[in-house]
């Protein structure tokens, strides 16, 4: 919640998205969640942890505790834009995204 506030803010900002009306092109409705997902594959490829992460005090990580590398975080983060994996997770509270790249959050 904590990123996708910042990236709406960027949006907004930067952008031209609408905040509280409807979208007068196509594009403007995926700015959003498109500066969403590039910060989450930069930050998540790079640093291992987006901006509400480290807020949070955790990051992603392989399940073997390796750092997530750029290819899982655009996977990672293609299934968590399109918001049914994030939705479905297991008794270890892990999401369906983070299952299928192989990922976990862990705390810091």
């Amino acid at each position: 919640m904590i990123d996708w506030m910042i990236c709406t803010v960027i949006g907004v900002g930067f952008f031209g998205a609408v905040w509280g009306r409807p979208a007068e092109s196509l594009a403007q409705t995926f700015i959003v969640p498109a500066v969403f997902a590039a910060e989450n594959i930069l930050l998540i490829g790079t640093a291992g942890f987006t901006i509400g992460h480290r807020l949070l005090g955790i990051r992603v990580v392989r399940l073997q505790g390796a750092s997530v590398g750029p290819l899982l975080a655009s996977l990672r983060t293609l299934l968590l834009v399109l918001v049914v994996p994030a939705l479905i997770w297991d008794l270890d509270t892990r999401g369906l995204h983070d299952k299928l790249a192989g990922t976990v959050l862990q705390r810091i």
